[in-house]
């Protein structure tokens, strides 16, 4: 029965796709709203509760990465589905004072004491989602103070204050939270710790349930208080040492003190004008500047937002540059990218010819040079002084790897899932060394001027949902809000840096405002279409218009945020 209620929604879905929208007065009619406007500062996050503590900072006399870092904070709490401090974090910053843009990768590394002898002596053919194993350095909360060192303006204190607080007194589960919560909770039950922090009833939040977490209330204000070292040198650290080696895990006390953030120069690509840029690997922010160099050569204005023509052109585009991804994107300390060549406009012309306009490839293989789960949260903040953040954190894959210290308060992320396990290969495991990261910030100049600030979470998607937001502002002239309401396309099956190969063309997925003609005219050309309820990512943005001076915010509908300024 709930199969056929499911199948008849589609279909009516598809009928009615062309004719649905809003009663706007004004802009395009699929737009859940206006654009968020104000002169001094803004902020865009995944929950309206972390909106509300960055605007707090930042009215507080805070700047863009205090605000942000108390966004994170609170988002680590009421949204645990996608982050917390067991994860990793990257942002790009930009510097009004110095008028330049800086990136920080504050990913953790794998376990000293996990070789891959033990994958290979357990048969292994990839490493498990779930438990000890995919546990890697959790380096977020480095990412916090090596921000904060370099552009903070508040304490810590009162920077985490806002998180404290409603992790002692308790906060309402919002909508979707909710249900993300009840979804992947189910499969985490057995792991230590997991139900006492996350379902001390017995099952998890409902929506408008009142939840609280005393021992990350704790956690953050020994974090606030004594600072970065407690976590990675002091209690906290200990704490962990004991837990993992009561639970049969592999992190322990010498992982976390030997851990550090770097800070990198981002990379960039101009797409008609416009300087986008991304944070280097272990990061797969090339395949944004990938996607878009190919791109940009095709008149995507003429073909029409959501034509075949387009969504043909991209997904090809987007099967191409995802080969290389899975064939070179990796730790750059243990293996040698070429970056260079991989973003050049020689290289996107030649892959470019590989695309046929009226046949979908089955099979790609990566360019010969020398040499798809995740669940994250997105923030973007602006300042009064014109400095902006953007900031994407994560736990990987859902609630992450399961093992929940119960005195700490936060589950520890799986990204090490993301290691192949194949001979030779760039991205296979080795102890101390950073797996390939699916989370990416970017953020766009123009003139040299800072334009976008925006990212768009959702493991694999986010590549493809940069370029769709970028095109959708460039090419087809919408809006802040608009480029995020507007429907997105999703292409899986890829080949992987964990070892999968696409043999048969990988499978795309439309969101369903996207309409029956276009779905049949795609199936023509080759493509196995189909359409899912969610997984197209979450999607923030901030823009800076330097004519009226003023912050112009986006927020996803798809996810409970909020975007707002004052």
């Amino acid at each position: 029965m709930k199969n056929i209620l499911i199948l008849g929604i589609f279909l009516m879905s598809n009928v009615l796709a062309d004719k649905l929208g809003f009663d706007r007065l004004t802009g395009q009619p699929f737009a859940s709203r206006s654009e968020v406007i104000a002169k001094n500062g803004m902020a865009a996050t995944s929950h309206p509760l972390a909106t509300q503590a960055a605007i707090t900072i930042l009215q507080s006399g805070g700047s863009a990465v205090d605000a942000a870092i108390a966004a994170n904070a609170v988002l680590g709490l009421v949204e645990p589905t996608g982050c917390g401090i067991g994860g990793d974090l990257f942002a790009i910053i930009w510097d009004s004072d110095n008028k330049e843009i800086t990136g920080l990768n504050a990913s953790g590394r794998s376990p000293r004491n996990l070789t891959l002898d033990h994958f290979r002596s357990n048969k292994m053919t990839e490493i498990p989602y779930l438990g000890p194993l995919p546990i890697t350095v959790p380096g977020a909360v480095d990412g916090w103070f090596e921000m904060h060192d370099k552009y903070g303006k508040l304490t810590m204190m009162e920077i985490l204050q806002p998180a404290i607080t409603y992790a002692e007194e308790g906060f309402p589960v919002s909508e979707t939270v909710a249900w993300l919560w009840n979804e992947n909770s189910q499969s985490r039950t057995n792991f230590p710790g997991f139900m006492k922090v996350f379902m001390p009833n017995g099952k998890a939040p409902k929506k408008g349930e009142i939840f609280k977490n005393p021992a990350l209330a704790s956690t953050y204000e020994k974090i606030a208080r004594k600072g970065r070292d407690v976590f990675y040198k002091g209690e906290i650290a200990e704490e962990i040492d004991k837990f993992m080696k009561e639970n049969d895990g592999y992190l322990s006390y010498e992982d976390m003190a030997n851990h550090k953030s770097d800070w990198v120069k981002p990379m960039s690509t101009n797409y008609r004008g416009y300087e986008v840029y991304q944070l280097p690997p272990n990061t797969q922010g090339l395949a944004v500047l990938q996607l878009l160099n190919i791109l940009e050569a095709y008149n995507i204005r003429d073909m029409g937002f959501a034509s075949s023509e387009y969504i043909h052109t991209f997904v090809e585009a987007k099967k191409l540059v995802y080969e290389d991804r899975a064939r070179y994107y990796a730790d750059p300390d243990y293996s040698k990218i070429p970056i260079d060549y991989l973003i050049s406009q020689q290289y996107a012309n030649e892959r470019r010819q590989l695309i046929d306009p009226n046949l979908a490839a089955k099979t790609f293989t990566a360019g010969d040079i020398p040499l798809e789960n995740g669940d994250t949260i997105y923030l973007t903040v602006a300042d009064k002084d014109g400095n902006m953040v953007s900031l994407i954190q994560s736990n990987y894959g859902d609630m992450g790897a399961g093992l929940t210290p119960p005195n700490l308060g936060f589950s520890f992320q799986n990204r090490g899932q993301l290691f192949s396990l194949k001979d030779h290969h760039p991205n296979i495991y080795a102890p101390n060394k950073r797996p390939f990261h699916t989370i990416i910030p970017a953020f766009v100049t123009k003139n040299g001027d800072p334009w976008l600030s925006f990212g768009l979470m959702g493991g694999s998607m986010q590549p493809q949902g940069h370029a769709q937001i970028i095109i959708n502002i460039v090419d087809f002239d919408m809006n802040v809000q608009e480029a995020g309401d507007a429907a997105r396309i999703r292409h899986t099956g890829s080949s992987q840096p964990t070892d999968h190969e696409m043999v048969d063309g990988g499978k795309l997925y439309l969101e369903s405002s996207i309409g029956k003609k276009i779905r049949e005219d795609l199936i023509l050309k080759g493509h196995n279409v189909a359409t899912d309820t969610h997984v197209y990512g979450g999607y923030q943005a901030i823009m800076l218009d330097t004519i009226n001076e003023i912050y112009i915010g986006g927020s996803d509908p798809r996810k409970d945020g909020q975007a707002a300024g004052y």
